[in-house]
């Protein structure tokens, strides 16, 4: 069987490869092309120009983007069994007599659709009913010829391979957010429960950069394409009763991944307002920006925005005698690399750079591209929310979604490179699941640090320790 390509081979050099559809007359109607390029479709025909013919197979691009995109009109499992049925109904492999010359023409292409469908989006499979009419249309093509049951059966023990990984990773997701603790609340239970600081378990901040694009590319990899379309999902027009998507967990592992985000931030606020001296603080903030700055050489943007988020936290930033006590150039350097301008140009431009490198890459730590990853949600929402989804003739929409798919594939290729690293079983737990401060615990941590500077923080210090540690 083919093996499906890298995403990265759906790209030309001027972006998104759509100029591929002569192969295949619009002999369903329904179609609406541009100099070459599809623009809209009705959903019935956009459905039919996705199903293999014995003298036709759809593009990969279209593959992706159709299987991405028509979620936003019909259930993936109502999709599967318009497949299936225009699949046996059209090359009538139901039939007793079904021509096995016949049959050899078009398995490979509807096992090759099955393939790209189960490898870029497992999840869909998590619904029976997708599981159900997937093996359905696998028993039809496997009984026609005893040489595509083994093709089948690997099609079908790899999505279960998927799968499984999926929900163990969610259970230990589970377990981790279950066992977190405000850090107030362990130091005035079990204060010698938090004894050490990260410099403490980790005294080299490239190491610890590492282990952080190591959490990274982890929870990178199990968010799923369509977890960017259903994260914004909307009622469809044309869908009279009910949303789309109502019924499925929506966007977990994309909502995981963000909040690792905050708590790398939190993170790295508890770690510098913990310290009672002020020249530990003073260590502790040069410690983290030279963390940043590896993160920035790896090309791991997540943890550095993170890491720039809290030290750019209230808390954190009063501190200003503590901050007399750091050679801030490297900082500033970092801050300018982030800075949200022109809608974050200098970043855009770094990311670009790490992006080409990956292309050209010849050992997997230059592959790694880890995008700051709210601006990608933002950079999506603003998308979708800036084109509709149907035209007025009721037609999909279906350059805006070609331009969804680029920003989604590039994703794609980037989630999928293997972390280089090896793994340090001490760090690793540490960043993961260590106590850290709410927002409340921090800024009283800042106070006891550095004493009000005026009435109103004043107050609101003589609030907090009154409400978090029950003194006047």
């Amino acid at each position: 069987m083919p093996q499906t390509p890298p995403f990265a081979a759906m790209f030309d050099s001027s972006g998104y490869n759509r100029n591929l559809y002569q192969a295949k007359e619009d002999s369903c109607g329904g179609l609406y092309y541009h100099e070459n390029n599809l623009l809209s479709g009705s959903l019935e025909a956009l459905i039919q120009h996705l199903v293999p013919t014995v003298d036709y197979y759809p593009d990969r691009t279209y593959i992706f983007t159709f299987l991405l995109s028509s979620r936003l009109f019909v259930h993936p499992y109502e999709l599967m069994a318009k497949v299936c049925h225009l699949c046996i109904e059209q090359q009538r492999l139901d039939e007793p007599t079904a021509d096995k010359n016949r049959l050899r023409k078009i398995a490979p292409k509807i096992l090759q659709l099955l393939t790209e469908w189960t490898e870029t989006f497992p999840y869909d499979f998590r619904d029976e009913r997708m599981m159900r009419n997937l093996k359905e249309l696998a028993h039809q093509i496997a009984s026609g010829d005893e040489m595509y049951r083994k093709n089948v059966q690997q099609i079908i023990q790899n999505l279960i391979r998927k799968l499984a990984s999926l929900s163990q990773y969610e259970e230990v997701l589970a377990k981790i957010n279950a066992s977190s603790t405000d850090r107030l609340t362990v130091l005035k239970t079990k204060p010698q429960a938090i004894q050490r600081d990260i410099i403490t378990v980790c005294s080299d901040p490239y190491m610890l950069a590492q282990q952080l694009t190591h959490i990274e590319l982890e929870r990178l990899n199990y968010i799923g394409p369509q977890e960017f379309v259903q994260a914004f999902v909307q009622k469809d027009p044309l869908d009279n009763d009910k949303s789309c998507y109502g019924d499925r967990k929506k966007a977990r592992n994309l909502e995981a991944y963000v909040e690792w985000f905050n708590r790398l931030s939190y993170l790295v606020a508890t770690e510098i307002c913990m310290p009672v001296k002020k020249k530990h603080r003073a260590r502790m903030i040069e410690y983290f920006i030279d963390v940043a700055r590896e993160c920035f050489n790896i090309g791991n943007f997540n943890s550095l925005m993170a890491i720039i988020s809290g030290m750019n936290m209230s808390p954190v930033s009063r501190l200003k005698k503590t901050w007399s006590k750091v050679k801030t150039a490297k900082f500033d350097i970092l801050e300018h690399q982030m800075d949200p301008s022109s809608n974050f140009y200098n970043y855009r431009t770094a990311l670009r750079g790490a992006a080409q490198r990956s292309l050209t890459a010849h050992s997997n730590r230059e592959k790694i591209v880890i995008p700051f990853f709210s601006l990608l949600i933002k950079d999506i929402y603003f998308l979708n929310e800036g084109c509709a989804n149907r035209l007025p003739n009721g037609h999909v929409n279906f350059e805006k979604f070609w331009e969804l798919a680029k920003q989604v594939s590039e994703f794609m290729t980037w989630k999928q490179v293997e972390c280089p690293f090896e793994r340090d079983r001490k760090i690793l737990p540490y960043l993961l699941t260590v106590p850290v401060f709410s927002e409340d615990a921090l800024y009283l941590a800042s106070y006891e640090s550095e004493g009000p500077e005026n009435h109103i923080e004043k107050d609101r210090w003589k609030t907090l320790r009154s409400t978090l540690l029950g003194r006047v």
